[in-house]
């Protein structure tokens, strides 16, 4: 099991999984989903996170969704297995980042984001699921998914939640902006 600690600035990075496509739409909520996940992308770049991006078979499962691929710095890395860490190149990323805690969003909660979340745990960083950001089709999916990635010791968040945290305290521009972005 892994020990969590509060979550700062310097050591945490956003990990966003597979929003693409037409399977997108295909999310409960999908509207609270793509709001969700522009809050927390803006915020994230707001507190300076690195974010990771991935996308899973985009020539057949297309890009990943306008809406945040817009906001994005880097290009989402693509990949074939359902566990990004299972790919070299955003295994890479991933260390390369230098932080030991993540925050993960995207879909689907049973399949990649949950194959990506085992992987993480395996190598001891620290897993904040963000799960007003995380969808499956299937709500008893999505509910499997986040009770097993618990028991396995990943922790849970909301958007919110976790840019309040990583913000620490209720003063400056950072602040100002941050209160906008959530509003």
């Amino acid at each position: 099991m892994t020990s969590f600690t509060r979550l700062h600035k310097e050591t945490t990075g956003l990990i966003l999984v597979d929003v693409q496509g037409k399977l997108a739409e295909q999310m409960p909520e999908f509207d609270g989903l793509i709001q969700a996940l522009t809050q927390l992308i803006k915020g994230a770049q707001l507190l300076g996170l690195p974010i990771i991006a991935m996308e899973q078979l985009p020539n057949k499962l297309g890009p990943t969704r306008p809406e945040l691929l817009h906001l994005l710095t880097d290009a989402p890395l693509s990949k074939s297995t359902f566990s990004g860490m299972a790919t070299p190149t955003i295994e890479q990323a991933i260390e390369s980042a230098q932080r030991n805690q993540w925050l993960v969003a995207g879909i689907e909660a049973h399949v990649c984001v949950y194959q990506t979340v085992m992987d993480l745990l395996e190598e001891r960083y620290q897993v904040h699921l963000v799960t007003d950001a995380i969808r499956s089709r299937h709500p008893d999916n999505r509910r499997l998914a986040v009770d097993k990635m618990l028991t396995m010791g990943a922790d849970v968040t909301s958007v919110e939640m976790a840019l309040f945290e990583l913000q620490q305290q209720a003063v400056g521009d950072e602040f100002k902006q941050l209160i906008q972005l959530i509003k």
